[in-house]
């Protein structure tokens, strides 16, 4: 019994992939959880190779101050709503349905988004509009201690 324990907390932990979660509450109330993405390797892969990202689900991403970000969507396999966040919790750009790419996309065609903040969730396309969020919002979570 306690072989068939371990074996199944690991095979739990390795298929989260070693992400922490946080509960993150939008301005409409609706709380969700995300990943976080919390060190340069995370933070670099974030929700590349991803397939399916439900409702519910997105992963935030912690940067060690508040300044000018780029994503670039290589290899992001689904559209996503991409939303910049100072370090007061506050939207400072939010930028909907930011379109796919594959590992064939040539690099001049992949989406980038540009944004300030010290934090940025991503979250499924659609969500922005389906949950008020709009720069000036507040976007609500505890910062995991990297």
């Amino acid at each position: 019994m306690r072989k068939c324990f371990l074996f199944l907390l690991t095979a739990f932990l390795c298929a989260c992939g070693g992400y922490k979660t946080t509960p993150v509450t939008l301005p409409d109330g609706f709380t969700l959880n995300a990943r976080v993405a919390d060190t340069p390797e995370k933070i670099e892969k974030g929700l590349m190779f991803v397939t399916k990202l439900p409702e519910g689900d997105g992963m935030i991403f912690l940067m060690d101050k508040e300044e000018p970000q780029a994503f670039w969507m290589k290899n992001t396999l689904i559209d996503l709503d991409i939303i910049f966040i100072g370090a007061d919790h506050t939207v400072n750009q939010a930028h909907e349905y930011v379109p796919h790419s594959y590992t064939y996309t040539p690099d001049a065609e992949v989406a980038v988004v540009y944004g300030e903040g010290q934090y940025v969730l991503e979250l499924p396309a659609g969500s922005i509009s389906r949950h008020g969020i709009v720069p000036g919002s507040q976007i609500l979570f505890t910062a995991v201690e990297k």
